[in-house]
């Protein structure tokens, strides 16, 4: 067993800086590279593309980095974890195995897990008593059933520990959970058993602290920003992780950004619900036992975390059509340009009250004076600019496209001082929604591939 692996965060969702892995593995000593592609809604859009090509499906962005740190980490001997696979993480794994034959690399292995993709077998779980109801409103899934784009079951760290354990240097995924990727290295390494519940807990604090990238260094840091310091090379997380559930945060030395209680405190209060009950498919970990303590420069140990036995259920994320959408904008400027935003405002609520058109939300937002705080934002005087931004949504395509047509006839039929219209006219865009739902744990299993190249 090692005294300690590191693991280093290159990613925090699919289209964050394409510069940090690269300086995760060239800039200091790392044992593991993990990167976080996936959200609710990229689901839906890989399986869109996966329609229209069998060979896609998975994050593109994924093959050219490889291309671009494979020869490095070969050489260090660094270990991959990505549930970059998306909805195809075959094709995913196999576009990696042209690039090593195209670089001459030989004796790569790749393990895949995959099985989450349950988008075609709803109706059978239903018929076995399925229910898949909404986890936030009740609802029954009959209400959404038949516009359904993407159904994928949150797996977990333990397969993906399996593949590293038949000798992968590289694990690509489908939907496994943000911080399971960062827990398997630990498990693997470490042989944390699935009863193991605070060592397993404090694993899945440290993929919580890393799964957001530089958000655990600096980034969108709202303690004290000014304080970050050379924030354009700024180092992404690193997790020191020992045998017996101890953490440690830093990041490379001579690279921008800090580490420090506060930076850490933030990402792990990011996108929880009860602190008491952050559920995984492994363990259930307690936030509110984590103890912090700055032990050097960008050096925070994380420690006394507490952990619970699992449900015995997976977290199913599916996506649904929701009918349509649109957005337009327009600029006033001064004098008066608050006031002439809001009247172009009423004018085309108006037109489209005149047209008879449906829908089922129109928002406004005057950007510069209240598209952040809404109602709560504070009067200003004689702002220099406004830009009005004006968007629909609703069931019918037609409605919202002629909303599109609308927008720009205010340029000379609306207030005067108007510009910022040269993108053209808003077209209507579908509008993909939410449906969180569970399924018991044994009616889907992860499979799991280890090849060769």
């Amino acid at each position: 067993m090692k005294e300690k692996i590191r693991i280093a965060s290159g990613q925090g969702f699919w289209g964050d800086w394409l510069e940090a892995p690269i300086h995760q593995v060239t800039k200091g000593p790392i044992d593991y590279l993990v990167m976080d592609y996936l959200a609710e809604v990229t689901m839906s859009i890989l399986q869109k593309q996966k329609k229209k090509d069998p060979n896609l499906g998975y994050a593109r962005d994924l093959v050219s980095l490889v291309e671009k740190i494979l020869p490095t980490i070969v050489e260090k001997n660094i270990k991959i974890v990505t549930n970059g696979g998306g909805v195809n993480p075959i094709a995913c794994r196999d576009a990696i195995f042209r690039i090593a034959q195209k670089l001459g690399i030989k004796g790569l292995r790749i393990g895949v897990v995959y099985g989450d993709d349950i988008l075609d077998r709803i109706d059978d779980f239903i018929k076995m008593g399925v229910d898949f109801k909404n986890m936030d409103t009740g609802e029954p899934i009959e209400k959404i059933r038949e516009r359904i784009t993407s159904a994928n079951v949150y797996f977990g760290a333990f397969p993906v520990a399996q593949a590293l354990k038949q000798g992968a240097q590289i694990v690509i995924t489908g939907r496994v959970t943000d911080t399971g990727i960062t827990l398997a290295p630990m498990i693997y390494e470490f042989g944390w058993s699935e009863t193991d519940y605070d060592k397993l807990a404090a694993g899945i604090v440290a993929g919580h602290i890393l799964e957001c990238g530089a958000q655990a260094t600096g980034g969108n840091f709202s303690y004290d920003w000014r304080s970050v310091p050379d924030m354009a090379h700024i180092g992404f997380p690193i997790a020191e992780a020992y045998p017996n559930g101890e953490i440690i945060i830093t990041k490379h030395e001579n690279t921008g950004g800090l580490v420090t209680i506060q930076t850490v405190t933030e990402q792990l209060v990011y996108e929880i619900g009860d602190p008491t009950n952050y559920i995984t498919p492994e363990v259930i970990a307690d936030f509110t036992t984590i103890k912090l303590e700055q032990i050097g420069k960008d050096r925070v140990r994380v420690y006394g975390v507490k952990g619970r036995p699992p449900t015995q259920f997976y977290k199913v994320s599916m996506s649904y059509f929701d009918g349509y959408m649109a957005v337009g904008t327009l600029t006033y400027s001064w004098p008066d340009a608050l006031e002439k935003a809001k009247k172009a405002d009423e004018i085309i609520r108006t037109r489209l009250k005149d047209l008879g058109l449906e829908f089922e939300e129109i928002h406004t937002e005057f950007l510069g004076y209240n598209s952040c705080h809404g109602p709560l934002a504070h009067k200003i005087d004689e702002p220099n600019e406004v830009v009005l931004r004006i968007a629909v949504r609703g069931k019918n395509f037609e409605d919202v496209d002629r909303f599109g047509r609308e927008v720009p006839a205010l340029i000379l039929t609306g207030p005067p001082g108007v510009t910022g219209f040269g993108g053209g006219r808003p077209h209507p865009s579908e509008v993909i929604a939410y449906w969180p739902t569970l399924i018991p744990k044994e009616l889907v299993k992860p499979e799991i591939i280890v090849e060769e190249i």
